[in-house]
């Protein structure tokens, strides 16, 4: 019986134990893993396009006046692209659109530009304004050719200039500049070869090889006697001690055009904001902008746009400045065979 109790305890203890063990199985805490939100990502915030930019290779003249600063922030805010500016003569801008390094050519020297297109270096030429070419010198007038047509008092100022009269000289771009071609087409009229008669015929001509400005205040210095476009000279005037002598005659006509740059590793957008830019100086808003440049300041306009007025020139010096500049590449030349000779090919097959 003794032996009976010790089992039935011993089976008790483990009906015990296997109650706690399970009760404290149910009583116990799973471990809670704790539940994140997913963190939002950041809004992107748009880039803006990377601004274009656009190399304009134009003449002192279109520079010294201030038109350009005046135009350029108009233009960039319009098509957000940042113009760079460089600034020298003509021929040295022609030379830098034709090395590819410009995209627009902004000058005024017609029978350059007709060369420059017809090389196939430019498209869409357009003149956009216009002005006239003045020679300035000493009030006092030493030549005595004030009021003359430019081809006299040239001529004037070389007889007396040669004989060394006193006080006669003319200090000439002589920078292959639009202005110093006006000069030598003057010459021309005048009946006297540049090379030979004039450019190395006395001390009384000076070769400055200097922008129009610099050159204006070296004529000042030497009270001489100079070509000018009438822009530039009314810019720098208060500086100056020369006036007007001459500002009438047909070979004074002074013209404004600008025109594509083209090479056959220009890419085509470039050479489509370049059509922009043409466009831009041709539209009837800014033609009144231009027109009214200078008013303010000078008591007249700098420079007549093509929507006021267009001089009659030379056949061909003056540009289309009406329609839309829109040719990305030159138009193809198209080569037609005579129908005698495919008719002759084809007899031979």
């Amino acid at each position: 019986m003794t032996k009976n109790v010790h089992v039935g305890l011993i089976a008790a203890v483990f009906v015990l134990l296997f109650l706690a063990t399970s009760f404290a199985g149910c009583t116990s805490q799973t471990p809670v893993t704790p539940v994140t939100t997913p963190t939002a990502a950041p809004t992107a915030v748009p880039t803006p396009a990377a601004s274009q930019t656009l190399v304009i290779a134009t003449t002192t003249s279109l520079y010294d006046t201030k038109l350009l600063d005046y135009l350029q922030p108009i233009f960039e805010k319009k098509y957000n692209v940042v113009l760079k500016i460089t600034s020298q003569g003509t021929g040295k801008a022609i030379e830098l659109a034709k090395n590819g390094d410009a995209d627009v050519l902004l000058v005024h020297s017609p029978s350059q530009e007709l060369a420059f297109m017809k090389d196939g270096y430019g498209l869409n030429r357009r003149s956009f304004a216009s002005n006239s070419f003045v020679i300035v010198g000493p009030a006092n007038d030493p030549a005595g050719i004030m009021n003359m047509t430019p081809e006299k008092a040239m001529t004037t100022i070389l007889l007396k200039g040669t004989n060394k009269t006193a006080g006669i000289s003319f200090v000439s771009r002589g920078d292959n500049s639009g202005t110093h071609s006006a000069e030598k087409n003057v010459w021309s009229k005048a009946g006297y070869n540049y090379t030979a008669n004039v450019e190395k015929s006395g001390t009384w001509y000076i070769g400055a090889g200097k922008g129009m400005g610099e050159t204006l205040q070296m004529a000042s210095e030497k009270g001489a006697y100079t070509l000018t476009d009438e822009g530039t000279y009314l810019a720098y005037k208060s500086n100056l001690n020369l006036v007007p002598v001459v500002s009438k005659g047909a070979s004074l006509l002074n013209i404004y055009s600008v025109m594509t740059v083209y090479n056959d590793k220009q890419p085509a957008d470039k050479i489509q904001m370049a059509n922009n830019f043409v466009n831009f100086l041709i539209d009837p808003e800014i033609q009144k902008d231009i027109g009214n440049f200078g008013v303010e300041k000078y008591g007249k306009s700098l420079f007549i746009p093509m929507s006021v007025s267009v001089p009659t020139a030379t056949a061909g010096w003056v540009g289309d400045y009406s329609t839309p500049a829109t040719a990305i590449a030159p138009a193809p030349v198209v080569t037609t065979v005579p129908v005698t000779t495919a008719a002759t090919a084809a007899g031979t097959k």
